[in-house]
């Protein structure tokens, strides 16, 4: 077989099916499985869900921490429009980078705190809510309330002004 000849029959076995499109495309619709044989009959296919907006410049109050109400302690965050979080935890003031990142993921960067004196129960609480925020992997709304969750627990605030 010449070179010549050889390069032929590969551009005709390449335009074959090209001079046949009917054909070639009754082969692909019979390739591809039905909705039935899919197991999906008339249930509509699920849509991708739409990535939330996390709340920039809103400020929050917790109001439970790892399942259990904050009811005599007061823990705030902001997130501003630079992405530095803010707050008031309990008894010192913070400070630091957080970052709400694709898929609900949020990260919190080191945290700058005053140095107040307060009573143990209240240095207690602020220490549980600041790794609690420290350690934050994920965020999501929930019935307008913000979710922190993370390994070392769950935060859950409320809109305040």
């Amino acid at each position: 077989m010449t070179p010549r000849l050889g390069f032929a029959a590969v551009l005709a076995a390449l335009v074959a099916p090209m001079l046949v499109p009917g054909e070639a495309a009754a082969q692909r619709r019979q390739q591809m499985p039905s909705r039935q044989e899919l197991g999906g009959g008339n249930t509509p296919i699920p849509l991708p869900q739409q990535e939330k907006t996390f709340p920039v410049g809103a400020s929050w109050s917790v109001v439970q921490l790892n399942g259990k109400p904050v009811y005599d302690r007061r823990a705030t965050l902001l997130v501003d429009q630079n992405l530095r979080g803010t707050g008031f935890g309990g008894c010192n003031t913070f400070s630091a980078a957080a970052y709400p990142l694709r898929q609900q993921g949020f990260a919190v960067g080191p945290i700058a705190i005053t140095k107040r004196s307060c009573d143990k129960g209240t240095l207690d609480f602020e220490r549980s809510f600041l790794m609690a925020l420290r350690a934050t992997q994920k965020w999501d709304m929930v019935n307008g309330r913000l979710v922190l969750k993370g390994g070392a627990g769950e935060l859950v605030l409320s809109r305040s002004l």
